[in-house]
């Protein structure tokens, strides 16, 4: 009988540290925005309570809710994703050493069950998306259909690992939509950085699969180019990540703390690049799953501290 920890397993919750961080950036970048336009002299929060006469508790409450629902949309989407790549990959999840052990080949979670999961984390992202407002709710299918169609696409295309970085990359515009109802430059720039970023460091993953993808038709970069090209591709990707990540700092007008963030986070990008060399692939989870969860994590935090006092 499979737990909650087996389905935590099966999709792999720790993983959810590379997009929440900047699903956070967009939401507090969207408060920043709801409290500055159209207000003149006032703040969103000025205005609710003075001119509305809405009390204190009421508006906070108000973005604790949106948060909340923000944060089950994060989690629903990449637990549906996860689960259905599982269901839908299961057969060459068996046949490979490396994914053998993982819970529906080894017999933990059955393949129904996970396709049930895939089903309800699915209605609950729609259901939350319902209760933020209209335009997440119309949207809320097209982004199920970008991170579900994911898990098909490595069967017929070596750009899979950019389709993968698209889904990542709907964090950050997903959260601002979430609190502001419109789309704007600023966040669009900080999720063209999730999708090179995301993009460059699969590529990476990939490369502890090239031998076995190749020898069942399926499509990735290293396949198609070797290791040492595909780490070229990788490191170009992440230096248009990077490239977002500082265009973002100006066309926001942020400060040193924001600075000091993007440093960091291009720091664990060429540090990655330094872990993993063509001839030596020993450290790629090191390089994917360390670097890449420090480098969100700081710069979140940096981010949204130049935000908060500004």
């Amino acid at each position: 009988m499979p737990t909650a920890k087996h389905y935590l397993s099966l999709v792999k919750f720790s993983h959810t540290i590379f997009a929440l961080p900047f699903a956070l950036i967009g939401f507090f970048l969207g408060l920043k925005f709801a409290q500055s336009v159209y207000l003149g002299n006032f703040t969103l929060y000025q205005y609710a309570k003075k001119v509305e006469g809405i009390p204190d508790n009421a508006i906070l409450a108000s973005y604790g809710l949106k948060l909340l629902l923000v944060l089950a949309c994060m989690v629903t989407a990449r637990s549906a994703a996860m689960a259905f790549n599982r269901y839908l990959d299961r057969s060459f999840d068996a046949k490979n050493p490396r994914t053998a052990i993982r819970e529906i080949p080894a017999g933990i979670i059955s393949a129904h069950s996970a396709l049930r999961f895939t089903l309800l984390s699915a209605a609950l992202f729609v259901v939350a998306t319902y209760f933020i407002n209209p335009i997440c709710f119309a949207l809320s299918p097209v982004a199920l259909f970008v991170i579900l169609f994911y898990s098909y696409t490595k069967r017929f295309t070596a750009l899979c690992h950019l389709v993968l970085g698209l889904g990542l990359s709907l964090a950050p515009i997903g959260a601002y939509l979430a609190v502001v109802g419109r789309f704007d430059v600023l966040p669009v720039l900080f999720s063209f950085a999730v999708l090179f970023w995301v993009s460059g460091f699969d590529i990476i993953f990939a490369l502890q699969d090239e031998s076995f993808d190749r020898q069942h038709q399926l499509h990735s970069i290293p396949v198609a180019l070797g290791t040492a090209k595909a780490l070229m591709v990788s490191r170009l990707l992440h230096l248009l990540s990077a490239a977002c990540v500082v265009a973002a700092g100006f066309y926001g007008s942020f400060g040193w703390l924001y600075a000091v963030g993007a440093v960091g986070f291009c720091s664990m990008l060429v540090y990655q690049h330094l872990l993993v060399k063509p001839t030596d692939l020993r450290r790629v989870n090191l390089a994917f799953m360390t670097a890449n969860g420090i480098a969100s994590v700081v710069f979140a935090v940096f981010v949204i501290a130049d935000l908060w006092l500004r």
